[in-house]
Parts: structure tokens; sequence; C-alpha cells
């Protein structure tokens, strides 16, 4: 059930306190992780004290993962929420120690041969992915796989001091990162050469970019939930694969997944809309398998299953 005057995620404050991050790098750097932690964890005790928005809406997902799968291990309360906050804090530390090269390879599972497969046939694809884990690591581990080339579509307007902060630690990251709120048809054509190219298009499937977008409604966890049509539009207007690829917490380190979600996204004229909802379903449900084997690497705070009234803008 969606629910009026609940914030969209993009209009929510940035949060993210760039001078403490560098501080808390530097605390890292020079005494290492528990000596991080010990520092972090006051601050993080203290956003899950006075962010009411972003506590109550990590409650209503662990809630609803416990419900569904039983990923939590027990009935969500104060505890389970301070550590999904707290993973949220580690993950930040490890996407800035990914991107300045200093996170160690040898703690990152990659399962890169459906990848490896693709680019051996000469094409890219569409990347769907999530607010999840550490995705960092896959743009830093790029080029350890020969012939991965990746663009990034970003909403930087949302998080511009924190990308900035990752643009100075890799300026020279092989990686592309382009900003879009919207895929008009220069985008499209600048993307299509890429995909052309061989490059992957990475897009995120779990948050709506804009308030009035469209979207579709799907089951996700055993709710209703808008996700976005882009992920499944940008591949049918480009006409390639879609994948999808997911970063979460294996052990003291990092599996990344990455599997064919379609060969090809058809979008026939008069079936549109169910055709739409399908590939987003699809993604959902295998957003699901990331969620309940690793339930506080989703980073989601905000009201996620009620941004939008029933009677906002669908697709």
């Amino acid at each position: 059930m969606s629910v009026q005057g609940v914030p969209h995620w993009a209009a929510l404050r940035e949060s993210t306190w760039v001078l403490g991050i560098r501080i808390l790098l530097g605390v890292h750097a020079l005494l290492g992780r528990w000596p991080f932690r010990l520092c972090v964890f006051p601050v993080v005790f203290f956003h899950w004290l006075v962010n009411g928005t972003a506590r109550r809406a990590s409650r209503q997902y662990l809630e609803r993962v416990q419900a569904h799968c039983g990923g939590v291990g027990a009935v969500p309360g104060w505890r389970q929420g301070l550590r999904h906050f707290f993973n949220f804090a580690e993950t930040l530390l490890d996407k800035l120690l990914a991107m300045a090269g200093r996170y160690p390879a040898s703690k990152v599972t990659l399962q890169r041969q459906t990848m490896l497969d693709q680019i051996g046939s000469g094409g890219g694809g569409v990347i769907v992915t999530a607010h999840m884990g550490c995705l960092e690591l896959c743009r830093a581990l790029a080029p350890h796989v020969p012939g991965l080339r990746l663009v990034a579509l970003v909403h930087t307007a949302h998080a511009e001091q924190f990308n900035q902060l990752l643009q100075r630690l890799a300026p020279d990251h092989p990686v592309e990162l382009v900003q879009v709120t919207e895929l008009d048809p220069g985008t499209a054509i600048r993307l299509a050469e890429r995909v052309a190219q061989g490059a992957f298009i990475a897009i995120a499937g779990d948050r709506v970019p804009l308030r009035g977008a469209r979207h579709v409604d799907v089951d996700f966890l055993g709710h209703r939930a808008p996700l976005p049509i882009g992920p499944y539009v940008l591949a049918a207007t480009l006409g390639c694969p879609l994948f999808a690829m997911g970063c979460t917490r294996r052990g003291d380190g990092y599996g990344i997944d990455f599997v064919r979600l379609a060969q090809r996204v058809e979008l026939p004229r008069r079936q549109r809309e169910a055709a739409l909802a399908a590939h987003a379903a699809g993604f959902a449900r295998w957003l699901e398998t990331q969620v309940c084997a690793a339930p506080f690497d989703w980073f989601n705070f905000f009201p996620f299953w009620d941004q939008f009234s029933d009677d906002a803008s669908r697709s």
C-alpha cells in the first residue's frame, strides 16, 4: 500500500560528510579496520538515532526480508537496525578502498564466465544493478577482466560530494561515468555506439530516478514495489542482452554475481506494459535472492515501497 507525503529518495538531503569520511579513511590507513570501527560506531549510532526516516525504512525492509525468507535470522529490532547502518558505513570504507586500488583482490570472488562469454562474442549489453553491497569493486576489478569496458549511468546529483571524492581517488579509472536524468535520443545513440563496440552499460534497477517518472509495480519481498522501466527500455532500444550484477558480503570479503536476465528485451507495442512489468519482475526475483543471502547489504534508506501514492504516475 502506498501513502501520500512520504519523501522520494532523490529529495532526501545528502548526509555524507566527506571530510569525516576522509578522516576515517586515514584512520584505517594508519591503524587498520578495528580502530576504524571503533571511530565510526558513534557516528553510525548518532545517525541511526536522529534519522527517523532512514531508521523506519530500514526496519520495514528488514521485517519484510525476515517474513519472506528468514534471512535476518530474528525478528528485527534495534540491534538489527544498527547492524544495517553499520554495514553501510563499512561498505563506504570498502568503496573508497576499491576506488583507490587498496582493497585486496584476493578477498573478492568474481563470477565472470557469463561476462567473458559475452565479451568473447564481440557484443556488450545492459547491466541492471541495485544499491547493495560494494559495486565499486566491480568497477575497480574491471581492469582484471580482459576486454571489459563499463559505462555506469549515475544520478550524481543526489550524492555529488561523495562522487567527487571517488573521482579524486581514481581520476584515471577506465570505467566511464555518465550522468543521466532521462534517456534522450542523443544519449541513446552514444550508448548504442558503445554497446556496438563491446561495452556494458550499467544502470540501477531499484530506484525510480525522479518523482513522477514512469515505473511499474511488481512483487518484491511479498509487497508491491515501484521499479523503474529505464533498464528495460534501454536494453530494448539498444537491441542487446540484459544482465544483472550484484556485489554482496561473503565472509570477510565480497562475491560478485553476474547473470543473464534476457538475451533480448522485446517490447511489442500492444503488450508493452506487460512486457516491461515482466522484465522488472524478473529483476525483482533476482534481487530477492541477493537480499535473502545478504540482508544487511541493501542500502535504500528511504520508504522504498511507499514512494508513490496510488494515483502517482505509472508506466
